[in-house]
This record gives C-alpha cells, structure tokens and sequence, in this order.
C-alpha cells in the first residue's frame, strides 16, 4: 500500500513509522530483526530502509602504487524490504540515490522492486562521496534529486529509456522526498530551498519526510511556507532522540541543524551518556506529543539502528 493510502485510512490518528540502516556487510540480517521486533507493537504502517553508496579506499600494492577499490560497507537494501515486507507484512521503503548510479542502473533498480511489489520509494539525491568536497552524478546518472523523481515518474507511465520496447508495463511508485525546515547545506535560503522541493513535487512526488529538527516551532514555520508556495502533499517530521554529548557538537556539524538552548543547557549538565539519553527520550516525547496534537499524520523516527530509546518514546505517544 502506499504511503498516501495509509495516510487516507488512518482517519486523523497520528501514525509511527521510522527508519533503519542496512547491517555493516559481514552481519545477519537477525540484526536488522532484533531492532525492528521491540517496536511491531506500536502497528507501523511503513518502515524505511536506507541505502548506502560505494566508497573507495586505497590500498598500497606492489612498488608503493595505490589501487583504487570500491568498498561497499552497508549492502542490501532491496533484499532488506523484501525481507521485512515477507516476515512482518509490513511495507517496506527503499532509499534510492542519484549518486552512485547511472540512468541504467535506477531504471533496472525500480525494475526489481516493481517485481517484489514494493510500492513505494524515497527518492535521494545523496552526499558527497568522502573523497570528495561536493556531490558529483555517476557518468550518465542524475545530478538533482528532482530528475530522479522524474525519471520514476517516467516508469509509471511506462516510459523506460529503451524508446524501442513495446508494450512496457506500468510500475506504480509512490514517490517519497526529503525536505530541510532548516534547508538543506547546499542551499542559499530557505526560501531557495522551497523552490527547488516544489519543483520535486511537480516531477511526481507524493509526500515529503524532513531531515530532523528538535524545536517544533521551525518545523511548523516550514510547513506553513511550503503551503503558501502551494506545496500540498503530505509532510512528514523527522525526529531523533539525542543519545550522546557527542552529538552536540556531531548533529550540527554534519545536518547543519541548531540545537535549542535550553536542550543544551541540559545536557551539558549530564554526568553521562546514559543521562544524555534520558534527555533525549524526554525531548523527543515533548516533540511529538506537541505533533501529535497538531494532528500531523504520520511520526517518523531516524533509529539509527537502535530500537531502545525509540520504544521508550513511542510508550509514552501512541
């Protein structure tokens, strides 16, 4: 079923979904299992699946030359949602990137997934690679987010990149996209940033699901500006519970996200991490009972691979 679908049917109540990461390669999808069990209870109508880009290391051979290899550490996305879709019946969303693939490759992607009968995607751009300070498309892939989304529009209207092919089936995708109340790092304004989500949502995107934020009031600001601009999918919060000190400092940094004062006056007064948590479990539970009364349809938690501090808020909410 779709997202859309399952927003229709959920007659106001305020949904729980939330995302996962593929295991490092070398783990047992039980891993994967072990997470997703302690939080069935709480009825998510959809889980998403991340996926993970090659990255290269080099590596000394003979003479001291360096050899460039491909490392991919967190494989098996597709295998992942059919998995979670076959043993809890719940359905599964894969993350699909611009970066690391080339038209080809999405096309034959979508391909596979059409056939497990997975319904619907998270169209991403992706980051940079770590070799290198800015994003750049595989030779004959997508640059922008927006021509994925419009590449998997193509596919549902039976549009492959063989022009030749005759009688092509119809896939029927519901297409999913990120969006930054804080806008995303690349982009000059928040404002920009609106225009170029629209845009995602004139390709063919159906619903949006935002990068994290732990004060409501940017999200709500967020929501009100995409609907002024006429934006009227649904959209969908992002929430992270804080777990680690580190992370003031990390969150920030990498998500280019602001931390409210008063959370960081708390946590600093932590003696530990396991204090730091609490902190965060509170926080997050405040988050998303002001949410939810708000009546936005659908809380989506980053786990982050980690299912404790997620039950623990999703007792106290749904």
């Amino acid at each position: 079923m779709k997202v859309t679908e399952h927003i229709e049917q959920s007659n106001g109540t305020t949904q729980f979904s939330f995302e996962i990461l593929p295991p490092l390669k070398g783990q047992h999808i039980q891993s994967i299992f072990d997470n997703i069990d302690p939080l069935m209870e709480f009825k998510p109508p959809f889980i998403d699946v991340t996926y993970h880009r090659e990255e290269y290391v080099y590596k000394e051979v003979e003479d001291g030359l360096l050899k460039k290899q491909v490392v991919k550490k967190r494989p098996g996305t597709v295998g992942i949602c059919a998995a979670i879709q076959n043993k809890y019946g719940v359905d599964a969303i894969p993350h699909i990137l611009c970066g690391g693939f080339s038209k080809e490759d999405t096309e034959n992607f979508l391909v596979d997934l059409d056939f497990l009968d997975i319904d619907n995607v998270m169209a991403l751009r992706g980051d940079a690679v770590k070799s290198e300070t800015y994003f750049r498309p595989e030779k004959d892939g997508h640059t922008y987010a927006s021509e994925l989304v419009e590449q998997i529009q193509n596919l549902n209207q039976g549009n492959y990149l063989d022009d030749e092919l005759q009688n092509s089936s119809c896939t029927n995708f519901c297409i999913g996209v990120a969006g930054y109340p804080e806008k995303h790092m690349e982009a000059p304004s928040l404002e920009s940033d609106i225009h170029f989500l629209k845009k995602k949502i004139k390709k063919g995107a159906t619903y949006i699901v935002t990068q994290m934020f732990f004060d409501n009031k940017k999200f709500f600001q967020f929501v009100d500006k995409c609907r002024k601009e006429g934006i009227t999918v649904p959209i969908i919060p992002g929430l992270k519970p804080i777990a680690t000190k580190k992370q003031l400092n990390l969150i920030p940094h990498r998500f280019h996200v602001d931390l409210p004062e008063e959370l960081i006056i708390e946590i600093v007064k932590c003696k530990d991490n396991k204090q730091v948590r609490q902190i965060g479990i509170e926080w997050c539970i405040e988050q998303s009972k002001e949410l939810q009364k708000a009546g936005i349809p659908v809380l989506h938690y980053y786990s982050m691979g980690k299912s404790d501090n997620i039950k623990a808020i999703a007792k106290e909410v749904f």
